[in-house]
């Protein structure tokens, strides 16, 4: 009975195993293609079809998408917004987080409800006060003012979260704190900051992500050239009659690889900060 069971248990391992590696392949199939289809000339695409290894390896895709689109420039664009707006967003996120997980003020149900709410909304619905209020603002076509949208729109997540992790904070680290003479801002940055950074870090690389994926406000907000992000560059390729696809292999490419490489230098802190779970 014994064996049958631990049998049974091995085949049902292999079978979860066997089931993810085809999930994994069938989301990595499209990064397959792309990969093969950046290092194509237009001629071995036609020829050729997208399955087929390219023969011989090129690398005129990417240049001429570089060059076309000035990419180093949308790079930089990307990077200072997205590394801003991770930095902002987490900071609101601790504030609002430390005063309703912790702080616990009147009406603390109600505004986490707001910041689900807002968090929800579409970005189609944002547009047009957003548009106005850059205007009356007057940092319309500046990168600040998508810096300020995504710092808020991100530290909506950011503090429901935060909120739900600080309500069980243990409460005797905070009296033992107030017994010290620890003020609230002390408390926060020496104490609640430092052993919740896990959860911030985490955030931090999430908030970094969205932001350089996001295409429809950026795209309404920049309208120069040089202030334009990543993915704005990447919508070039792709015209209304025709399409170069080696060009736009070679733009998903590069758009992906910076994401990717950000992801693997924080993949460590992202791993410890999400098998952490919750406080201790």
């Amino acid at each position: 009975m014994n064996h049958s069971k631990r049998l049974f248990e091995q085949w049902e391992k292999i079978g979860a195993f066997i089931l993810i590696a085809f999930i994994v392949l069938i989301m990595l199939f499209p990064f397959y293609i792309v990969f093969l289809n950046a290092f194509k000339t237009p001629v071995d695409y036609a020829q050729r079809g997208p399955l087929v290894w390219p023969s011989p390896f090129s690398f005129q895709g990417i240049s001429n998408f570089w060059l076309r689109v000035d990419f180093t420039n949308k790079l930089m664009n990307s990077f200072s917004i997205s590394l801003a707006v991770a930095i902002i967003a987490v900071g609101i996120s601790l504030l609002n987080a430390y005063a309703l997980g912790i702080g616990r003020i009147k009406g603390r149900t109600i505004l986490l409800v707001l910041f689900v709410v807002a968090n929800t909304l579409p970005h189609e619905a944002l547009v047009y006060p957003l548009y106005y209020l850059a205007k009356l603002l007057k940092i319309y076509d500046r990168q600040i003012a998508v810096i300020l949208v995504f710092s808020v729109i991100q530290s909506a997540f950011g503090t429901y979260l935060l909120s739900s992790v600080y309500a069980s904070f243990p409460r005797e680290l905070l009296e033992a704190a107030e017994v010290d003479g620890c003020t609230k801002t002390t408390t926060l940055f020496h104490i609640v900051a430092p052993i919740s950074m896990p959860t911030l870090s985490v955030l931090f690389t999430f908030f970094f992500i969205w932001t350089w994926n996001e295409f429809f406000l950026p795209l309404i907000l920049l309208i120069s050239n040089n202030r334009q992000t990543v993915p704005i560059a990447i919508s070039v390729t792709q015209g209304q009659h025709n399409m170069d696809a080696t060009m736009a292999s070679a733009s998903a490419l590069l758009g992906i690889l910076p994401c990717l490489i950000f992801f693997f230098i924080f993949q460590r802190t992202l791993t410890k900060g999400i098998t952490a779970g919750s406080l201790k």
